[in-house]
């Protein structure tokens, strides 16, 4: 044995005063079996283990426990769930899975699998050429976005709100970087295309709704081109109008151009309402026209049948007819004169003449206005008729020839 081994000298080997160890026995460091013996209790306790007593294949099942337990939460993790409205689009290491729908669901825990939410229903708005104040409803111009040239080279301030929503969630998130900036800048692109084949008074008067529609076909076959997943529901025409500059001016040419309008529209009004008035009185006056020529016609012919009849005659008896057709003349023309027959021969020394009576028919015959002869006035000629008129009227003579011999 060495001298300076344990024992030496009949030395009892836990002697703290051994020379050759260089430290006191009573400050040792712990010993690593009591250490590992005392934390197998301890987790022993905690799960139910044994005592103080426990083995090495005690604590190791304490540890399975631990992680076991370990697994299930994070498992618990991939548990997610979708609302109604919403879209849930799943990717496994940062790759596109599938889109699931409202409801529960589960996914592989992070960060092998995770989940991204999009609202599908909701209607999202985009303000073009302008900025909305908010709750007091002011409106802020943004001249680089709503200023542009029109097709007869002048500059218009349009005004645009895009209301649109997702209709793909997988595209609206992996196809397109920023799509509502995509949008956005789409948005202008075809606002720009559209005024630009316009003309300035068609964009801010008869044009707005064309216009828009044009807008609105345009922006959703770009962003169907991209692959969005965005679906356009609206594009609203906020307002289109000339630069403050020039906005004065405009607005008299608008009014002078909608006075023109108005006054058209009185003046159709006015041909409506009188046009077919006049149309019936030119309808009246040919119906009377035409009337006054059967009227004439009729009496012409019958003329003329009168005459002939009386050519008739008087090639029969040409002394009795020249001698009625004076009669009849004699007649029509002192039809409404008054005769005074006076008696010269009767041998009364006192003549009368109805003075009075004279008088006052040459004042109404002067007073009369003379009325032009209606040839509808005159009988036809009745050859009977003359006849006895003729003979009554010799009958009539011969009666005061008689009268007068006596």
């Amino acid at each position: 044995m060495a001298w300076n081994e344990p024992g030496n000298g009949k030395k009892d080997p836990k002697d703290p005063q051994d020379p050759w160890s260089g430290r006191d026995q009573d400050k040792s460091p712990p010993d690593l079996d009591a250490v590992i013996r005392s934390l197998q209790e301890k987790i022993g306790g905690i799960f139910g283990g044994g005592g103080t007593g426990g083995s090495f294949g005690g604590s190791t099942r304490s540890i399975g426990a631990i992680i076991v337990v370990l697994l299930v939460l994070w498992c618990l993790t991939g548990v997610y769930k979708v609302d109604a409205g919403w879209r849930g689009v799943i990717t496994r290491f940062g790759a596109y899975t599938e889109t699931t729908m409202p409801g529960l669901h589960w996914h592989l825990p992070t960060p092998i699998e995770q989940v991204t939410k999009v609202n599908v229903e909701e209607q999202r708005f985009l303000e073009v050429g302008y900025r909305s104040g908010g709750r007091q409803g002011s409106i802020g111009s943004v001249p680089r976005e709503a200023l542009m040239l029109t097709e007869d080279e002048s500059i218009v301030d349009v005004r645009l709100a895009v209301q649109y929503q997702v209709k793909s969630a997988e595209d609206f998130l992996f196809n397109v970087f920023e799509p509502t900036a995509t949008l956005k800048q789409v948005t202008e692109s075809a606002e720009r295309g559209v005024v630009g084949q316009s003309k300035i008074n068609f964009v801010l008067t008869e044009g707005r709704t064309q216009i828009v529609g044009e807008i609105q076909t345009q922006i959703q076959k770009l962003m169907d081109a991209y692959g969005a997943g965005v679906q356009v529901t609206s594009v609203n025409l906020q307002d289109a109008q000339p630069p403050e500059e020039v906005q004065a001016s405009f607005e008299d040419a608008i009014k002078a151009r909608e006075d023109k309008q108005r006054y058209i529209r009185e003046a159709q009004a006015y041909s409506n309402d009188i046009i077919p008035k006049a149309r019936g009185a030119a309808a009246r006056r040919v119906l009377d026209a035409e009337g006054y020529m059967i009227k004439v016609v009729s009496e012409a012919e019958g003329e003329s049948a009168r005459f002939d009849a009386l050519l008739v005659e008087y090639k029969r008896a040409p002394e009795v007819t020249r001698k009625r057709l004076y009669l009849s003349a004699m007649e029509e023309v002192l039809r409404s004169t008054e005769t005074v027959i006076i008696d010269v021969k009767g041998g009364n020394n006192l003549l009368y003449l109805p003075l009075d009576r004279l008088g006052s028919r040459g004042r109404s015959d002067s007073n009369t206005t003379a009325k032009p002869r209606d040839p509808s006035d005159d009988d036809h000629f009745d050859p009977t008729r003359t006849r006895s008129q003729s003979t009554s009227n010799r009958g009539s003579s011969r009666g005061r020839d008689g009268r007068g011999r006596k």
